[in-house]
């Protein structure tokens, strides 16, 4: 993948790209606002200046006597023009057309012929006021322009345009001002966005790379690797947590495999080496007839014994696939478990047992699959008489607590240690007891009994104190107080 790609690459893109157009409307705005604002404000202004000279020219154009002493007027507007223009740093020009005259402050036009533009001279006529940028045809680069035609005192009567020129430059200084401290400030904001952009992109991208590197050692086998959670409590945050719980489920699920193999290889080998060796000793001659049903006997019971191991192992694979959630249908419970309790009659009978049992005498419905759970409490029950001490008691209890049915089984024999009591329910697991004594067993009993019941949604709790060890389970109930739920 290209690092230019990235999400660190795209999210500092996409943010400095946001900061940076948003600056530029912004700024478009307001140059837009600002220049509109200080042309408006040096068009009043200026029409304020021109209205003050145009006072002074319709004096001239209302005074008779003026008119045979023009030099003597020219040369007074002149000097008044003149204190004006160096008072507001414009330039002034007034025209007298009845006299084919003009007066101004610019030195510039004094040897010139002043022609008005059409725009220009077309406003003056209607008696507007005009406003603008230009460059009167005589200047080599645009001016602001403010023209007020003059109007005589008594008859109201055009006289003649005055003008207020501007230099564009002075006009627009302020506004360059306002323009370079907009560029400063956005210069600013950028720098400020691209430091915040690219640590809050390297922030987010930094777990999500540190888990594709632990992903990929988990591909080469290891499966210590973790992703260092700095506190964050964010979306980030919960996403290394689950990661590193994914992680650990995996480390877990691996250990278990490799305890799987190892315990089913443990498994297969003792009675495969029992056969392979009784077999061979029996077509060697090395066995003598008188002994061969003895060792034929042996053979015959290993071989049952790995047939039951090979039998478990694919019980245990078709329960993990069931959904039981969609078969579950009401049966009676304690009925189901009486039964049980007549097909073990013989091994308990075998062992000198009593057998203690408390099943409510009405029926006990409850949602589930009949079979299954009637294999749960066999595998328990079994499972109880096997450890139990010879001439010792079984207990066997059904009862109701509130939405569930709780079944109990107790015997008496040795204390499993506390550690030792959330391994009971693991595949292949056996105590040394139980491997001294258990000699048919493949340590599939309890691990079938807990997937049935996961399947259930159902949970199994065992305890064990002073040589007295209880299991129970639950199952949910198909009774309500008003009738029967439906399956």
């Amino acid at each position: 993948m290209s690092r230019f790609k990235g999400i660190y690459w795209r999210t500092f893109t996409v943010t400095v790209g946001m900061v940076a157009l948003t600056l530029v409307l912004l700024g478009a705005s307001f140059f837009a606002l600002t220049y509109s604002y200080i042309m408006s404000e040096k068009r009043g202004e200026l029409e304020d200046k021109v209205e003050a000279i145009a006072q002074l020219a319709v004096t001239a154009y209302d005074d008779p006597s003026l008119l045979h002493s023009w030099d003597q007027t020219r040369r007074e507007m002149k000097d008044i023009l003149t204190v004006a223009e160096k008072m507001s740093g414009t330039d002034f020009i007034i025209i007298l057309p009845g006299l084919n005259q003009f007066i101004t402050t610019d030195q510039t036009l004094e040897t010139l012929e002043l022609p008005l533009p059409e725009e220009i001279n077309g406003r003056l006529v209607r008696g507007e006021v005009y406003a603008g940028v230009t460059d009167l045809g005589i200047y080599e680069k645009p001016r602001f322009v403010v023209a007020l035609p003059a109007r005589k005192a008594e008859s109201g009567s055009v006289v003649g345009p005055i003008m207020a020129m501007a230099e564009p430059n002075a006009m627009t200084e302020m506004w360059g001002a306002f323009m370079g401290i907009f560029g400063m400030t956005a210069i600013t904001v950028l720098l400020i966005a691209f430091v915040a952009s690219a640590t809050t992109a390297m922030q987010q991208t930094k777990p999500i790379r540190d888990m594709a590197a632990a992903a990929r050692r988990f591909a080469d086998g290891n499966f210590d690797a973790r992703v260092h959670n700095t506190g964050r409590d964010d979306e980030t945050g919960e996403l290394i947590d689950a990661f590193n719980a994914m992680a650990d489920s995996l480390q877990k699920t691996e250990q278990q495999r490799r305890e799987f193999i190892a315990n089913i290889s443990h498994e297969l080998k003792t009675p495969m080496t029992t056969i392979a060796g009784y077999a061979d000793g029996i077509l060697d001659g090395v066995i003598s007839p008188e002994e061969e049903r003895q060792y034929l006997s042996i053979i015959s019971a290993e071989s049952r014994r790995l047939s039951r191991l090979v039998r478990r192992m694919l019980d245990v694979s078709q329960l993990q696939s069931l959904d039981l959630i969609k078969q579950k249908t009401a049966f009676d419970l304690s009925e189901s478990m009486r039964r049980v309790l007549v097909s073990m009659e013989k091994k308990i009978t075998a062992r000198g047992l009593d057998v203690d049992v408390e099943i409510p005498e009405d029926p006990v419905i409850v949602l589930g699959d009949n079979d299954l759970l009637t294999q749960v409490v066999y595998n328990l029950l079994e499972n109880a008489a096997k450890f139990a001490v010879q001439g010792s008691t079984l207990f066997l209890g059904l009862e109701k607590r509130g939405e569930k049915a709780l079944v109990t089984v107790r015997n008496t024999g040795q204390t499993i240690p506390p550690e030792e009591l959330p391994l009971l329910f693991e595949r292949f697991h056996k105590s040394d007891k139980s491997r001294s004594e258990d000699k048919d067993g493949v340590g599939l009993g309890l691990y079938i009994v807990r997937t049935i019941l996961e399947q259930h949604r159902e949970k199994i709790t065992a305890a064990s104190q002073d040589g007295v060890t209880t299991f129970s389970f639950t199952v949910q109930l198909a009774e309500e107080k008003g009738g029967t739920k439906s399956v």
